[in-house]
């Protein structure tokens, strides 16, 4: 079943994913904006849930952006460092599915992990397989404080 994405609005997405962003590469290139795209993943543990938000981002250069998003909701549970990859393995999926699109548009693209590059904060236990994942699917790779996709815009995404 393919996921439900919905703009920040929260107008629902009815063509599949690669499609909208195709199109939405198509409408921002014409108007002249050079793109970067950021995809990203949060979640929240809340009693016996935990909610994914998964995030694609397009940067405008110099001119905003807007982006595109997809939650997600399990009773599956989770160590700190099992959250992290499934947030980074869930980011690496649609980055994956996308990635012809920005070679075939020439769009720059980073996948951003929500983990923490300070070893005092337990998601570091993460960073080195996280950045070995990312990194060795061919994918540009930022961690907090320089991942906004996932640390802020899919952070609000989580309910």
């Amino acid at each position: 079943m393919p996921l439900k994405w919905r703009k920040f609005s929260g107008e629902a997405i009815e063509i599949p994913i690669v499609e909208a962003v195709e199109e939405a590469i198509k409408r921002e290139t014409q108007k002249g904006f050079k793109l970067k795209v950021c995809i990203g993943t949060d979640s929240q543990v809340k009693g016996p849930e935990t909610e994914f938000a998964t995030v694609i981002v397009f940067l405008r250069e110099g001119q905003g952006g807007f982006m595109f998003l997809h939650n997600e909701k399990t009773r599956q549970k989770y160590s700190i460092k099992e959250r992290m990859l499934v947030e980074v393995s869930k980011s690496i999926e649609i980055a994956y599915e996308l990635c012809g699109l920005f070679t075939q548009y020439d769009v720059d693209m980073e996948v951003h992990a929500d983990i923490n590059t300070n070893p005092q904060f337990k998601s570091n236990d993460a960073l080195r397989e996280a950045m070995g994942y990312i990194l060795g699917m061919g994918f540009a790779f930022k961690a907090k404080p320089e991942a906004f996709a996932s640390s802020s815009c899919a952070n609000k995404a989580v309910n």
